[in-house]
């Protein structure tokens, strides 16, 4: 009875969804052309936010290298070109790749060009690549339209030839088994969900069904173990998983479940390996909310002893294995941070870090029996930054720091951590930076970032784009509300299902402290967020449209009501965990239906909206944006402007080159500024 609401009979927009429909498309194009034009006079200031944004960029760069047996691994970048290209050389040399070094010298190889596999299409994404164990074959996954479907392809690297194996429509996760030939990958079902897990032995046209979840609340992911010894399949709802092993020696052999699903409990594994024997090192949040950690023998992986208990005050987000040691990836406070176990005697020590407010994770570590580990770090006045810690003396050594050009210099910026307090009396982080001569006075612009779903923490990073903000007089600033995980699993169950509304207030809050503290200026605060965050930036659109000079909704899940009514969708039904099943439930219904962006637009006078789409985009359809945009026109017609934009050729994440997406930020960034100081930011 319920599934009715989502049709032509009750929605003035519902033809929208009919994207083949000739009306659709030229709909869509007449919205691209609308706001082209409205934002014509700005093709200067586009033109020199885009010079900027690329001024600041080292175009032609490397990464760094990460050793695995006798190779190092590592992308180039080169300037001019879009994409990244993949390359390895010899392991042991203690200096970086010269990244204007000609590809292929020096003993680089060359495994897969971006650049190249690019030719022909208008969109092109990696979506995984993975070598072999014997460095021979690569198998990487490309996806040419934004649906996020991924055609395998293989690649003798030594020989410097493609095979002919070719696997259409796969979703994410690759795995090697150790006889070099056999690779493992999933499959998505009709609504775009990895629901599979197959077996593939190069050569061999007739592939092996090795796993299959029939449950549509459930996504498969597959990956290799650090330690060299299985695949992990997990499956996983957004509250409950389950964990099979594969054997990499004896691929053939049926899955081995480590410990049956239970409703509501989460755990993830990590191999480790050593001379007393084979065990498993868990993450679970099995009697402890903010999870705990855990071991148990391979032979009775679901007898768990404990190790870490859970704690009230820290949430344990990861283990990572080495031979001697155990990494814990942690937050407190709303912040990540990094500790050390070391197995021999259970000693455990915390990295210590710079900056008041930053990000801090493992980098990309390959090798089971290092005693040195790669760290990334970032703060908001930070660059990316590589460092090797070691484990046993405790020390960090400087790799490398993404070079920022064109005068840039982090003492001009500064950092902060504020507290908002939400109506129910809640405090809400809020992180922020600005220009140390811009100060808090209540005189200087500000853009409030936000997004609070699935549990996704938006921790504080560099922005080499965001300095054209800063260096205008902006604030930035990241509201870290209810619904994200920023502070423990708690934080996520309040601000979701029936829950979900505190999301909203706590963004309010956030506005209001800015305003209170000086950080923004009551006539030029604007919002952002995208994806779920879109749905945040509708429905305070609807709650308090005054409060915000303009907003920007990316790809915004805006139609949020009759999405979930509809199981034929891609994701709907693995989200009901997240949002609840309104179909079934009337009192589900009447709560989504109260916050529905779409369900909730008023005769209102609303900040200028930019807003956007993308044609192909398997996670937030393009007819949602479309269909609110319509809505909001009829409705609430005022004088602010009203821009929507579809990407005809891409998805979810919008432009896939670095030059397009850099572009698209200055196209956002010109709006925002225009919105803020009209007479400053047009020719």
């Amino acid at each position: 009875m319920l599934r009715a609401h989502g049709d032509e009979r009750i929605d003035d927009y519902y033809w929208l969804r009919e994207r083949d429909q000739p009306d659709v498309r030229r709909y869509l194009e007449e919205e691209n052309a609308y706001t082209e034009s409205s934002v014509r006079h700005l093709a200067g200031l586009r033109a020199r936010l885009f010079e900027e944004i690329r001024g600041r960029v080292q175009e032609t760069d490397t990464s760094v290298p990460a050793p695995k047996g006798r190779w190092s691994y590592y992308a180039r970048t080169i300037e001019g070109r879009q994409y990244r290209v993949h390359c390895r050389h010899p392991s042991g040399r203690a200096e970086l790749p010269d990244p204007f070094a000609p590809l292929g010298t020096a003993g680089e190889i060359v495994l897969l060009d971006e650049n190249e596999m690019a030719v022909g299409h208008d969109y092109f994404a990696l979506g995984g690549l993975t070598v072999s164990p014997d460095h021979r074959i690569a198998a990487s996954a490309i996806d040419t339209t934004g649906a996020e479907q991924f055609t395998l392809r293989f690649r003798d690297v030594d020989a410097g030839r493609d095979l002919a194996d070719e696997i259409p429509a796969t979703s994410y996760g690759l795995a090697w088994a150790n006889d070099e030939e056999t690779i493992f990958y999933t499959r998505p079902d009709a609504t775009n969900r990895p629901f599979q897990v197959w077996r593939h032995r190069l050569g061999d046209s007739d592939d092996v069904l090795v796993y299959e979840e029939p449950d549509e609340r459930y996504f498969v992911a597959i990956g290799r173990s650090r330690s060299d010894r299985f695949v992990l399949i997990a499956s996983q709802s957004k509250t409950t998983s389950e964990v099979h092993l594969v054997d990499v020696d004896d691929p053939s052999t049926p899955v081995r479940l480590v410990a049956p699903r239970r409703s509501g409990v989460e755990y993830h594994v990590e191999h480790h390996r050593s001379t007393g024997g084979d065990r498993l090192f868990i993450v679970t949040n099995d009697i402890a909310e903010n999870f705990r950690l855990v071991v148990a023998d391979l032979d009775r992986p679901d007898d768990w002893r404990e190790v870490i208990p859970g704690r009230d005050d820290v949430r344990l987000d990861a283990v990572d294995a080495f031979a001697g040691h155990l990494v814990l990836q942690e937050r407190s406070e709303g912040l990540t941070r990094l500790n050390v176990l070391r197995l021999d005697d259970e000693e455990m020590h915390e990295l210590e870090l710079p900056d008041p407010v930053f990000t801090a994770a493992l980098g990309v570590n390959l090798e089971f029996d290092a005693t040195t580990v790669r760290v990334q770090y970032t703060s908001l006045v930070r660059p990316p930054t590589t460092y090797d810690y070691d484990l046993e003396r405790r020390t960090l050594t400087l790799v490398k720091q993404q070079a920022v050009l064109g005068g840039f210099d982090p003492a001009d910026y500064t950092s902060a951590r504020l507290w908002a307090t939400a109506p129910d009396g809640v405090r809400v982080p809020i992180s922020v930076v600005h220009r140390v001569d811009t100060p808090p006075d209540g005189t200087h612009p500000c853009l409030l970032y936000g997004y609070g779903a699935y549990e996704i923490s938006i921790d504080p990073t560099f922005s080499a784009a965001r300095l054209s903000l800063l260096d205008r007089g902006f604030t930035f600033a990241i509201a870290h509300v209810r619904g994200g995980g920023e502070m423990g699993r708690g934080w996520y169950d309040n601000g979701r299902l029936a829950r979900k509304p505190n999301t909203f207030t706590d963004f309010l809050a956030c506005a209001d402290e800015l305003l209170a503290s000086g950080y923004a200026d009551a006539r030029r605060l604007v919002a952002r967020g995208g994806s779920a965050g879109g749905l945040l930036m509708g429905a305070v659109a609807n709650m308090r449209p005054e409060t915000f000079r303009a907003i920007v909704a990316e790809v915004p899940f805006v139609d949020c009501l009759t999405t979930m009514l509809d199981t034929s969708l891609p994701l709907t039904v693995t989200e009901f965990d997240e949002w609840g099943d309104p179909g079934s439930d009337p009192d589900v219904y009447e709560l989504i239906k109260s916050y529905a962006p779409y369900e909730n637009v008023r005769a209102a006078e609303y900040p200028a909206m930019l807003v956007t789409a993308g044609l192909n985009d398997p996670r937030v359809q393009y007819w949602e944006p479309a269909k609110w945009v319509a809505k909001l026109r009829t409705v609430a017609p005022g004088s602010a402007p009203l821009l929507f934009k579809t990407e005809l050729g891409a998805g979810h994440a919008g432009p896939s080159g670095r030059y397009d997406a850099w572009r698209e930020e200055a196209f956002v960034l010109a709006f925002v500024l225009e919105q803020v100081d009209p007479v400053g930011t047009t020719d």
